[in-house]
């Protein structure tokens, strides 16, 4: 399955690039759906002032992995108001935040223990999502498309890409929004047998918690047009997330609520890319070294980050150098620009 998606997407080049030169010579438009502020397929002609390398290669597995492992499945999820609430994103094993056009955000679930039976709202790719899915062993990214010139640096990514036209059935829209905000994926027609704990090259630690640290009941991280808070409960053991000041449910009506939570602070540099309205995508460097807090029982822990390439995991460690150990459960990383 895997090789004919390959081939349906390199053909998706080819039309992506003839879609590119209409919009040049025409300012005619290849979405397949009414635009939205927080969508990319606008695309700025110009190359990236900062080209970032690809991840090449395989991960390397270490002698606590299992190298004969399934990949994972990664969703790009939209998070603009209307998007809300999400479907089946409680069943992720881990949860990426990042930032956007116009300071708004946007969500990446990685599965790997088990799939819902509907994921979504599904959006669009972006060229910093390559950079963070090289840690895993080629991984199925569903996505609803992307900007003309992305989609060559997708099919030469080590990813297996695969949009609403390259598996019948996998996606649908849902009667109870508008488009786009209503795009859905039944992830058993992409991930039929979950990997499990073994997929999640992600170089996190699972066990105790360290010593030290600060209680903490609350912590708020805030994008130029977005906010995300995490409130400890005592009761529920768990960190209660809200967006934008409202409680984050699930169309079940489950809250959302991580037993870790990540607080990257990273590189949030402009990209070669921008929206419909001019908007620049930022792109968000997750390779290299600095800080972060990791909040865990009611506690928040200064602690270090480092990724050394692409195909690494990112490690956190204390400042004496020992491994800081997350809870057990799902983890939220939210990515923050550093100071």
């Amino acid at each position: 399955m895997a090789d004919t998606r390959r081939a349906r997407r390199a053909v998706a080049a080819v039309l992506a690039a003839t879609a590119a030169l209409c919009l040049t010579a025409t300012g005619c438009s290849t979405s397949s759906g009414p635009p939205s502020a927080d969508d990319s397929r606008g695309a700025d002609r110009r190359p990236s002032p900062n080209p970032t390398p690809l991840p090449t290669g395989t991960p390397t597995a270490t002698a606590t992995e299992t190298p004969a492992v399934g990949p994972v499945l990664a969703v790009k999820i939209d998070n603009a108001p209307a998007a809300r609430p999400h479907t089946g994103l409680d069943a992720a094993d881990i949860v990426y935040v990042e930032q956007v056009e116009g300071g708004l955000s946007r969500l990446m679930a990685v599965y790997a223990t088990a799939v819902p039976k509907s994921v979504g709202p599904v959006r669009s790719a972006r060229e910093s999502d390559l950079e963070l899915l090289g840690q895993f062993r080629e991984p199925v990214l569903a996505f609803s498309g992307a900007q003309g010139k992305l989609l060559p640096l997708i099919d030469r990514a080590p990813v297996d890409p695969v949009t609403p036209s390259d598996v019948s059935g996998a996606y649908y829209r849902g009667t109870s929004r508008a488009a786009p905000h209503n795009l859905y994926l039944r992830p058993a027609r992409l991930l039929p047998t979950p990997p499990g704990p073994a997929g999640l090259t992600t170089g996190f630690r699972y066990g105790p918690a360290p010593g030290g640290g600060t209680p903490k009941a609350t912590r708020t991280v805030r994008y130029p047009a977005a906010r995300f808070t995490f409130t400890w409960s005592e009761r529920q053991d768990r960190w209660l997330v809200a967006m934008d000041g409202r409680p984050a449910v699930t169309t079940d009506g489950e809250r959302l609520g991580p037993a870790t939570v990540v607080v990257q602070y990273v590189t949030v540099r402009r990209s070669g890319f921008q929206d419909f309205l001019g908007n620049n995508t930022p792109y968000t460097e997750t390779v290299g070294s600095g800080r972060a807090k990791v909040l865990r029982g009611g506690r928040s822990y200064d602690v270090q980050w480092t990724r050394p390439t692409s195909l690494d995991g990112t490690r956190f460690t204390t400042g004496d150098g020992t491994p800081v150990d997350f809870a057990e459960g799902q983890v939220w990383v939210v990515y923050a620009k550093a100071p």
